[in-house]
């Protein structure tokens, strides 16, 4: 087996875990608040923002680290599985079509800024930890 089919198969396998972990949060968060607004989906993007800031501060962003099994496996295929954008956008959109522009608006604002900050949170822990 050649290295790129072995980077391969270490981001199919992160993204089938990414992608069950995603659902189970999102479900449970769903029974727990409700489903008036994505409460699942904004939880889930922004701990991936803070686990991705994590692995970025203990990869780093070289083009050595992005070729890394390690960062294919939690990186790419993880965190790309478990974090969505497009039921971000999907949510967001049902919200502002119903009529409830201030929580489509909110929604988008929060996972953005908030994304940030736990992105560079997550790089500051782990060079503090490094």
């Amino acid at each position: 087996m050649n290295a790129n089919m072995g980077l391969l198969l270490m981001m199919a396998a992160g993204g089938a875990l990414g992608g069950m972990a995603r659902m189970e949060l999102s479900e449970r968060l769903a029974r727990l608040a409700g489903t008036a607004f994505p409460w699942g989906t904004l939880a889930v993007n922004l701990s991936g923002a803070l686990l991705a800031g994590g692995l970025a501060g203990w990869f780093g962003m070289s083009h050595e680290a992005a070729m890394s099994s390690g960062w294919s496996l939690l990186m790419v295929g993880l965190l790309g599985g478990y974090t969505t954008v497009s039921s971000l956008s999907l949510q967001s959109l049902s919200l502002w079509q119903s009529g409830r522009r201030g929580a489509a608006l909110a929604n988008v604002s929060a996972t953005v800024i908030a994304g940030l900050v736990l992105a560079a949170l997550g790089w500051w822990l782990t060079g503090r930890l490094a």
